[in-house]
């Protein structure tokens, strides 16, 4: 089948390439945005492949349904970004990964922890430069502290028991209790009551209008003074001007985000040459409590390997009607 791979970098290319192997489909590498403007690339491609930061609106839906497009491949477990509405009525199945490496997002949430803990950022440009001063880099022992996980699916899960191997207490909160964490002890509880007794809170559920700005002023107000907050979620999972505000004031202890709400417009492009004229998230990097990663949690070989071909596999599934597809809505 034909495919249009939009928003590649070679990294993509090279993981897609030696999936498809397997495939043998046409896969042509676009390394433009999947926007209104660059729709019509796509045009005479029966399926379109997509990623996170690309816009996946009625306008662009319609226009890839013109053009011939009938299959949406995600190569992303997230599907906030599509209107599935339009989708549906421009005849697109949009499928998606739901699956790629929950080790690779949970120990990289562990690695936001462990160095805004620890400081070895701070550490590392201390002694580049002959410091070795030890001043202002003083953490604290994970071991008996609480850890608040909002979200206990794969990515979540594993996160717990990375935790539970440092000795914490654990809470976690989901509408669904995974059975597998409350074997190691994880105990369930209402989000504000985690919100209020976690000494470190760990998002990891999906984006959707109930989970849209979760912290907000009032669940930042219910946090310990001085506790620790990490998303590796989706980054409309907190208010992010609420959260400037609760760093300014000192009571929000820690940041440590790998998305970001507006980051479309920031993450996967070099921008250093550039003026960033999102001035909240200007304003979020100059505290010396809050570390920022430009969305690469899920950027193992592993993951990648996984998403591509999982990827590849929805398109063969698409398009000889055998195997797995993992449709949107379907399970």
């Amino acid at each position: 089948m034909k495919v249009a791979v939009f928003s590649t970098k070679p990294y993509d290319r090279e993981h897609f390439e030696a999936a498809n192997a397997d495939h043998r489909h046409d896969l042509s590498f676009l390394e433009v945005h999947l926007e209104a403007r660059t729709a019509v690339l796509a045009k005479g491609f029966p399926c379109v492949c997509a990623f996170v930061n690309d816009h996946l609106d009625r306008e662009v839906l319609t226009t890839l349904a013109a053009g011939g497009t009938r299959h949406l491949a995600l190569r992303s477990a997230g599907f906030n970004h599509v209107d599935l509405e339009a989708a549906a009525e421009a005849g697109l199945t949009v499928s998606r990964v739901p699956s790629y490496s929950p080790h690779a997002v949970a120990e990289h949430a562990t690695g936001l922890i462990l160095t805004l803990n620890r400081k070895f950022h701070r550490a590392y440009q201390r002694v580049r430069e002959a410091n070795f001063s030890l001043h202002g880099l003083c953490g604290f022992d994970l071991n008996a502290r609480t850890v608040g996980v909002v979200g206990t699916g794969q990515i979540g899960a594993v996160f717990c028991r990375i935790m539970h191997g440092f000795g914490c207490r654990l809470l976690a909160h989901d509408l669904a209790p995974n059975p597998e964490c409350s074997k190691l002890g994880v105990r369930y509880v209402p989000l504000d009551d985690l919100f209020r007794q976690a000494d470190i809170v760990s998002l990891h559920c999906p984006l959707t209008p109930a989970t849209r700005h979760l912290v907000n002023p009032d669940r930042l107000a219910l946090m310990k003074r001085g506790a620790m907050l990490i998303n590796t979620g989706r980054g409309a999972l907190i208010d992010t001007p609420a959260v400037v505000e609760a760093l300014k004031s000192g009571h929000l202890g820690y940041l440590g985000i790998d998305v970001y709400e507006e980051e479309e417009e920031l993450f996967f492009e070099d921008r250093s040459l550039t003026v960033v004229q999102d001035d909240v998230f200007m304003r979020l990097v100059t505290f010396p409590n809050v570390l920022v990663t430009a969305h690469q949690g899920f950027f193992t070989e592993e993951a990648l390997a996984n998403i591509a071909h999982t990827t590849l596999a929805n398109i063969t599934a698409f398009e000889t009607g055998t195997g797995t597809l993992h449709a949107v809505g379907r399970s």
